[in-house]
């Protein structure tokens, strides 16, 4: 090849490189996500019980309960949970299917040494020399084994004119980002998770406590029935009924520390603990606050950036409208530029001589003609994933404000029913001290004290689910606004420490 031609060859290539600017199919554009600016309720500014707007959600809602043992387990959700693990396994294959599209921006180059030994058959086309050699040549005419060598490589190139490989690149970008906002989304979803199964756990074991602190009452009680009867003052119906009483309360407790037993597991599951193994961490109850007075709420129209599943759906969009441009691509003629470079010859003490020297290269252009309408389907096809998308997104941003609007009502509303238990329970608790003293004075009937006992252990478990019932609706409404935004992950594996790659790869050494 001389010097003119190398010069030609470098002008077309310049020419391409101008013409490679480029890029079929449209541009992404970010979707609006239609959020109000003031208030989850609409922009006239109206509120929910004492929510307020000033400060973004806190990464570290949990913090809020006060309760050092919650924060202990949430700070081990991001390294320990298999689903956060299994997001960030994906994370990394999202990259490494990134890097592959990202490699057809660039030249392929590939080493090739071989050797062969070979006979031509006399009866084969070798025979056709006979007619040319004439009658000395006698019968069938054909060499005698022979030895080829060749060393050289060969290098390809796509001239991506008009910005398909970009937009295949384009996509796969949005694909990691999709990717990262999903592993986002599992550990908010981990850790309210985590928090709503701790919640309640201390639930359950305040239903026990509650139901032990009933049972002595209801010993006591059936002492005195007992102690009355003994003097003559009772029948053995009343003692019958206490003692019916005593047993109905015991029979709750093993139903309650099931209940305890399996929370603790789901605890233990998902910090990836065999099961039992947090039973002795959590096996004592601290009292545990329902929450700030005032919630943070931040802005309405931001919560499309702080809600990880809205994100992911926004990548979703973005890679389909890509996925557009790689598909009107394909419409588009092919450019590539081949070349083969190498060294052949007979003997093998030739074949680095510059006699044994080849080379090919030159542009090969592929046009599509008829395809059978596989082009146009496949753009039809990416046309309508792309509206599946949106339609996604707005499903999704709009779920995310239901989300929100549903734990501000519930949270609200509960506190209010919460309070108006706490009064009944309190009033049950005097209706029973007068019940047993005017049962004590021979005033009214033991069926009056069994009424007022049932009245209030109803009373006092049902307060105590409302309590709980009030921090899930919280967590509920840290998870809908996108808290638990960790900077802490565990590791993306390392492209060279995914797969073990054998050692004498040239690629590897490339890469």
């Amino acid at each position: 090849m001389n010097l003119r031609t190398l010069r030609d060859w470098f002008g077309v290539v310049g020419m391409l490189g101008l013409v490679a600017g480029c890029t079929v199919g449209p541009n992404f554009v970010e979707p609006d996500s239609h959020l109000p600016e003031k208030s989850f309720f609409g922009d006239d500014g109206r509120l929910v019980g004492t929510a307020h707007l000033p400060a973004p959600t806190d990464p570290t809602w949990w913090n809020v309960f006060r309760d050092p043992v919650l924060t202990g387990l949430e700070q081990r959700v991001a390294d320990a949970n298999l689903d956060v693990r299994t997001a960030t396994l994906r994370l990394a294959e999202s990259r490494f299917q990134r890097g592959v599209a990202a490699a057809a921006e660039f030249p392929s180059l590939n080493a090739d040494d071989k050797y062969t030994r070979e006979q031509y058959s006399k009866n084969g086309i070798v025979s056709l020399l006979s007619g040319l050699l004439g009658p000395s040549a006698g019968g069938g005419v054909a060499p005698g084994p022979i030895n080829e060598y060749y060393s050289g490589f060969d290098a390809s190139w796509e001239i991506d004119l008009w910005g398909r490989i970009r937009r295949q690149v384009e996509s796969a970008d949005a694909q990691v980002d999709q990717a990262a906002d999903q592993r986002r989304d599992a550990l908010v979803s981990s850790l309210a998770e985590l928090a709503r199964d701790y919640m309640q756990l201390r639930g359950v074991q305040t239903q026990i406590r509650i139901a032990n602190d009933n049972l002595k009452v209801d010993r006591d009680i059936l002492q005195l029935v007992q102690d009355r009867q003994q003097h003559g003052l009772q029948n053995g119906l009343d003692v019958e009924n206490a003692a019916a009483q005593v047993e109905n309360i015991r029979a709750q407790i093993p139903q309650l520390q099931q209940q305890e037993s399996e929370y603790i597991n789901a605890l233990s599951l998902l910090l990836d603990q065999p099961p039992g193994t947090l039973k002795s961490e959590l096996g004592s109850i601290l009292m545990t606050r329902t929450g700030p007075p005032r919630i943070p709420l931040g802005i309405p129209s931001e919560l499309a950036r702080r809600r990880p599943d809205i994100r992911a759906a926004e990548d979703q969009l973005h890679a389909a409208t890509a996925n557009i441009g790689v598909a009107v691509g394909d419409f588009y003629p092919k450019v590539q530029l081949n070349g083969t470079v190498g060294f052949d010859s007979l003997d093998i003490k030739h074949l680095y001589d510059a006699s044994s020297l080849q080379y090919m290269v030159g542009p090969q252009v592929t046009l599509p003609i008829f395809a059978g309408g596989r082009l146009r389907s496949t753009l039809a096809l990416r046309e309508a994933q792309q509206q599946e998308a949106a339609i996604t997104y707005r499903k999704t941003v709009l779920q995310a404000w239901h989300d929100v609007v549903n734990a501000l009502v519930a949270h609200h509303l509960e506190q209010i029913r919460r309070t108006r238990l706490r009064a009944q329970a309190d009033h049950a608790r005097a209706a029973l001290g007068l019940a047993r003293a005017r049962y004590t004075d021979g005033v009214t009937e033991f069926l009056t004290v069994l009424d007022a006992e049932r009245t209030l252990l109803q009373a006092d478990q049902q307060y105590a689910t409302s309590t709980t019932n009030v921090s899930l609706d919280l967590v509920q409404l840290f998870k809908a606004l996108g808290g638990g935004w960790e900077t802490r992950f565990p590791d993306v594996p390392s492209e060279t420490a995914a797969v073990p790659i054998p050692v004498g790869m040239v690629d590897s050494a490339i890469q």
